[in-house]
């Protein structure tokens, strides 16, 4: 409200509106907008299913921060759901976690390593996302392995050793020897 009041395009005060449609609320509503701070569970759900829809992947907190003036805020499903984890969960997005996740990167590290013929760096994985937005961040991938130093080095690693398990040889300068 704050926000129209100071709106040099603004017509009418806010006032007049919230007279017209009893709450400033409600004129949102009517405006095919949702208020953010009373929105009710289903609500919340129809929100992060429509933004999964247009980003065509899991919606991030940094997604809901991106657009802040017309979503609601990750706290907010954080203290309606108990987390924004859980929040997917129930809208019906894959949200995986430990293991699981650290077991979907190693897979597409494979798949990326085939790719290039050679182990992928991090900033061969940075790239590999700007074009595939399923994969986790570069930094999501570091953090996930719990290592004083040289995390990315460790996923090297599992990467390496998942090859292995597939039949692909890996070279000890990190090239591929018999990939696809």
């Amino acid at each position: 409200m704050r926000e129209f009041a100071k709106d040099p395009e603004a017509l009418v005060h806010p006032q007049t509106v919230i007279e017209h449609f009893g709450t400033w609320n409600a004129a949102k509503r009517a405006a095919g907008l949702f208020p953010r701070r009373f929105l009710t569970r289903d609500e919340l759900l129809e929100q992060l299913r429509a933004l999964g829809a247009e980003l065509g992947r899991t919606p991030t907190a940094r997604d809901l921060a991106a657009r802040r003036r017309s979503l609601p805020s990750a706290s907010l499903y954080a203290h309606t759901f108990g987390s924004l984890g859980d929040a997917l969960r129930e809208a019906g997005f894959e949200v995986l976690q430990g293991e699981e996740r650290l077991e979907r990167a190693v897979a597409q590290g494979s798949a990326l390593a085939r790719e290039l013929g050679r182990l992928p760096r991090m900033a061969d994985w940075a790239e590999a996302r700007r074009t595939d937005p399923a994969l986790l961040s570069e930094w999501q991938v570091y953090r996930m392995l719990d290592v004083p130093r040289g995390a990315w080095t460790a996923f090297q690693f599992l990467v390496r050793e998942r090859l292995h398990a597939e039949g692909v040889s890996v070279l000890p300068d990190g090239s591929l020897d018999g990939g696809d």
